[in-house]
């Protein structure tokens, strides 16, 4: 199956070093949450980031403009 990208380039960079934060956040250990949860939100945020899809913004209809 194919997804169309609905991430432009600035948030899909912005994506992936906030899915970074999180992994390190998660590993370093945060006091607030299992690391487990971080670690798992921050891969899940670096692969919106790499493919440009995002399950989230494409329930609520969110599309890129056409280029």
């Amino acid at each position: 199956m194919f997804y169309r990208k609905n991430l432009p380039g600035w948030e899909r960079a912005i994506r992936v070093i906030a899915g970074l934060a999180l992994i390190a956040w998660g590993w370093l250990g945060s006091p607030a949450m299992p690391p487990g949860f971080a670690i798992a939100a921050g891969v899940a945020v670096i692969l919106t980031g790499f493919f440009g899809f995002c399950p989230m913004c494409a329930m609520v209809g969110r599309k890129l403009p056409p280029a």
